[in-house]
């Protein structure tokens, strides 16, 4: 039996091999940390940017579309008839109203809805847009900063609110 001098023994733990070009576990625990925490405090403000962005479509399309129905109430002395979701009001063309945008969903679910002498919430609306259907998602920030863009902040009062089924009613003559 060889015996081995104590100074050239190890002693307690033994010698881990690493290797010096690579990256330990530890390192690699502490990157992917770092970039999780980062995604952790990017993903609100990809999801704000969103909202605000959805927000301003939907804003600038019932913007566009009671231009386009006051341009013809004006020209013809009356609204046109009640129509439902999805379907082009009558004596609309696609230069008055463009109707891809009208007949497609929209960002929130749905179908915009033109409403003529309609109930919402008991009271009744002579000219107002909607957008009404089975799958409509009530987004509530969304219709919150819709509501900051065309009129006073409050979904209970003013021109923008909400109507049936709680989505958006932009009242264009009450």
């Amino acid at each position: 039996m060889l015996m081995v001098p104590l100074r050239n023994r190890a002693v307690g733990r033994q010698k881990i091999p690493h290797s010096v070009a690579g990256m330990g576990l530890v390192e690699l625990m502490i990157v992917v940390l770092i970039i999780s925490l980062l995604l952790a405090m990017g993903v609100p403000s990809y999801q704000r940017v969103q909202r605000k962005a959805k927000a301003a479509t939907l804003v600038n399309d019932f913007r566009v579309f009671a231009t386009a129905l006051q341009s013809v109430a004006h020209e013809t002395g009356a609204w046109p008839t009640e129509t439902t979701a999805g379907v082009i009001p009558p004596s609309m063309t696609n230069d008055q109203l463009k109707i891809s945008s009208w007949t497609k969903p929209t960002l929130l679910g749905g179908n915009y809805d033109w409403e003529n002498n309609q109930l919402h919430g008991g009271i009744k609306y002579r000219a107002a847009l909607t957008i009404t259907g089975t799958d409509l998602t009530v987004d509530l920030p969304i219709l919150l900063l819709m509501d900051e863009a065309l009129d006073d902040g409050n979904l209970s009062t003013g021109v923008f609110r909400l109507g049936a089924s709680n989505g958006p009613l932009y009242i264009l003559e009450p």
